[in-house]
């Protein structure tokens, strides 16, 4: 434990000026508890234990009866459900998309219908993850003990949907350059940052219209982009990912305009 806390701490410190960025202005279903992590230590912990017991039971079912009566699908839904997703999400990024990968890992595993074995292999990574955010939480909570963390906000901004989503195809664009430029780290920051200071405060919206959708673009954004990034490949691979993500991007501005138009036709 004291050797995963003493790598949190150095990464924390490396990644200090991105978390700036996103502690400044991070939007989404994110509550007033994250300007007051030490109060909440002990229901962090609660809930990261909490969501191994569910993953725990997931893949017990799975090994006992099946695919199907795992429902995989509820993964999402258990990780969203804690407090302890916002913390961690507006104090390390890199932790936070490693849980989003560990969670489709044993996901996509359940879905293709692998080996137990391999299963738990995708478990016991997410639970590795889980227990590292945990100490950068921690970590994070005597930093703003000390004052040396900004302020969160927890309140999203004067933009529109609309204008959001034309922001973001533009930064994944950014993203593509970046790559092209060797930068890897910095490309993938960009997503991280897009993620969660724009796309997350439009994601309420548009579940009301296709559900289906977001899930599909947080994946995109949490996982599909990060290993596109990770793996080296070429930047028409990483162009690719893009480009199926912007297109997601266009169907759901159509998704908002039309809801938009109903809602003038209705008054």
């Amino acid at each position: 434990m004291k050797v995963l806390l003493r790598n949190c701490h150095k990464a924390l410190l490396t990644a200090s000026l991105m978390l700036a960025a996103v502690q400044a202005s991070a939007n989404g279903a994110i509550g007033e508890h994250v300007n007051h992590l030490q109060d909440n230590l002990g229901e962090y912990t609660e809930e990261v234990n909490w969501v191994i017991g569910k993953i725990d039971t997931m893949v017990d079912t799975y090994e006992a009866k099946g695919a199907k009566a795992a429902e995989s699908a509820q993964v999402i839904e258990i990780w969203e459900a804690v407090d302890f997703h916002a913390a961690i999400e507006t104090n390390y990024v890199p932790v936070y998309a490693s849980i989003w990968q560990g969670l489709y890992g044993v996901k996509e595993a359940i879905d293709a219908e692998k080996p137990v074995e391999d299963v738990w292999a995708e478990q016991e990574k997410l639970e590795q993850s889980l227990w590292q955010a945990l100490g950068a939480v921690k970590l994070a909570a005597q930093y703003q003990q000390r004052g040396l963390l900004d302020e969160i906000k927890t309140t999203a901004g004067p933009t529109t949907p609309i204008a959001t989503l034309d922001e973001v195809k533009q930064r994944l664009d950014r993203v593509v350059a970046k790559y092209a430029e060797q930068l890897s780290e910095e490309a993938t920051s960009i997503v991280h940052d897009t993620y969660l200071n724009l796309f997350e405060g439009v994601e309420g919206a548009l579940i009301e219209q296709d559900a289906k959708l977001v899930e599909e673009l947080e994946k995109d954004f949490n996982v599909t982009l990060p290993k596109a990034i990770s793996g080296k490949g070429s930047v028409d691979d990483v162009r690719g990912v893009v480009s199926d993500m912007q297109a997601k991007l266009d169907r759901a501005k159509e998704l908002l305009k039309k809801a938009e138009s109903e809602r003038k036709d209705v008054f």
